[in-house]
């Protein structure tokens, strides 16, 4: 590993420790404490992971088996734009579908991936609970509904562009 990169991790740890220790040394706050790491990287690094492991006194593997259990966390980093389309009964009648296919090819990946220079990621959920406006997706807290192709290429061009 270069030096370069050994410095980026080193000072991960370190501002990971800065959310870490603003909460109790109690194993009750791990998800929250998680969450807030999440929020500040966008996914939740390795040194993250023990030096949590190492504030709560747990095993490294108690807060990995946390961070592949719930959905909303991610070991892998996430794009500066999350893309969320919803897939539930709704926007899928809908053509959910559709525009997953359009933001697919707009884009390049697939959803689960992240674009390579760290710019969008695309998830699928089962429900946004927006269902009147079918079907929907978000980018990152913003809605987006009664979607077509020609939509989601429009959205997508103004969040390149910025």
């Amino acid at each position: 590993m270069q030096a370069a990169q050994k410095q980026e991790l080193h000072e991960d740890s370190l501002c990971a420790r800065d959310v870490i220790e603003k909460y109790p040394r109690e194993q009750r706050f791990t998800l929250a404490i998680l969450q807030d790491i999440q929020r500040k990287y966008k996914y939740i690094p390795r040194e993250a992971l023990e030096a949590l492991a190492e504030y709560l006194e747990i095993p490294v593997s108690k807060l990995y088996g946390m961070a592949t259990f719930y959905k909303a966390l991610s070991l892998t980093p996430k794009g500066k734009y999350i893309v969320t389309v919803c897939d539930g009964t709704a926007c899928h009648v809908a053509g959910s579908m559709v525009a997953l296919d359009e933001i697919e090819k707009c884009l390049g990946i697939k959803a689960g991936q992240t674009t390579e220079d760290l710019k969008f990621s695309i998830n699928t959920v089962n429900c946004i609970g927006c269902c009147a406006i079918a079907p929907v997706m978000m980018i990152n807290e913003r809605y987006y509904g009664n979607l077509t192709p020609k939509m989601v290429k429009e959205i997508l061009d103004e969040y390149r562009g910025e």
